[in-house]
């Protein structure tokens, strides 16, 4: 399994398909990127198990 993975989304505000990149070296996590088309910051948590995605959630900042 690659390091670094590209996944695409959708963001939870404009509901656009944005492209990001997921590090895979880390099994749980929870950080902030912005959407590349309005610019709001969206939760991305990820969780992983045996090198494979288990869970990917996205979310409002307000959620």
């Amino acid at each position: 399994m690659e390091l670094i993975q590209e996944q695409t989304i959708a963001c939870p505000y404009c509901g656009e398909d944005i492209q990001i990149l997921l590090d895979c070296s880390v099994p749980e996590q929870e950080y902030i990127e912005d959407c590349q088309v309005c610019c709001r910051p969206i939760i991305i948590t990820l969780s992983l198990s045996d090198e494979q995605i288990t869970a990917l959630n996205v979310r409002c900042e307000d959620d």
